[in-house]
């Protein structure tokens, strides 16, 4: 196994993972779940099988509550340390944003960012951000985890990125084209969403503040109505799915 790369965000090193090719063989990837990215060597991303990509699914959804911090405006290659160039790529499910390097070592995607690839996740509709605006302030972009003011943006005003949703009808959809359809998925209007994702997010949060009390470093204080997407998401789609 090769040595460790450095990760292009916050510059620890990087976790490296085994998993399945599409042809004979494995694709050793890096992540960094602190900054909740992957550095993909060149064409990897497109090595990777379909039980592959669930694998990869579920080992993001083991770390959901890890500790995230946003990326930076600069990120670097690991391999030349020259700045990388942020970008946008489009498919079916959206558009979302990469950071290639020029010298064609490699490209940095946010965990988000690859499930908008896969088509695992789809984009908010107006209805629905307009809903979670009027019971949630703050959500944190799913693209580079800053966080956003729903009153005031319908955009993430540090990357630009639309706002994006792992949920079980995009998960379904996308299984489908693995042959793993989840048929008992059902349709998930604008309001029931809201009120689900509000739901897991308290039960999460609850949760966190127990296990912050009994280590004694909770603030009582701390009751800011905010909503991590990406975490919440892995949540609901896990429910789903098993």
């Amino acid at each position: 196994m090769s040595a460790p790369i450095s990760c292009p965000s916050c510059h620890s090193l990087m976790e490296k993972h085994t998993l399945q090719s599409v042809s004979q063989g494995d694709v050793l990837l890096d992540l960094c779940f602190a900054c909740q990215g992957i550095w993909f060597d060149p064409k990897e991303n497109l090595k990777l099988s379909p039980a592959a990509v669930v694998d990869l699914f579920k080992l993001l959804h083991a770390h959901r509550d890890a500790a995230r911090q946003p990326l930076p405006q600069k990120l670097d290659c690991p391999r030349c340390k020259r700045a990388l160039a942020q970008g946008f790529d489009v498919v079916k499910s959206g558009r979302y944003i990469t950071y290639r390097c020029a010298q064609r070592h490699g490209r940095f995607s946010a965990f988000s960012s690859f499930m908008i690839e896969k088509g695992f996740v789809r984009q908010l509709t107006q209805p629905e951000i307009d809903d979670m605006a009027r019971r949630v302030a703050v959500i944190y972009c799913t693209s580079c985890g800053a966080p956003v003011d729903l009153r005031k943006d319908h955009a993430c005003p540090h990357c630009r990125s639309a706002f994006s949703l792992l949920d079980p009808k995009a998960v379904e959809q996308a299984l489908q084209g693995y042959a793993k359809a989840a048929s008992h998925v059902g349709v998930v209007n604008a309001p029931q969403l809201a009120d689900a994702l509000i739901m897991v997010e308290r039960d999460r949060q609850k949760a966190q503040r127990e296990a912050q009390t009994q280590g004694g470093i909770f603030l009582p204080g701390d009751t800011s109505p905010s909503m991590d997407l990406w975490a919440i998401g892995l949540g609901l789609v896990w429910s789903v799915l098993n």
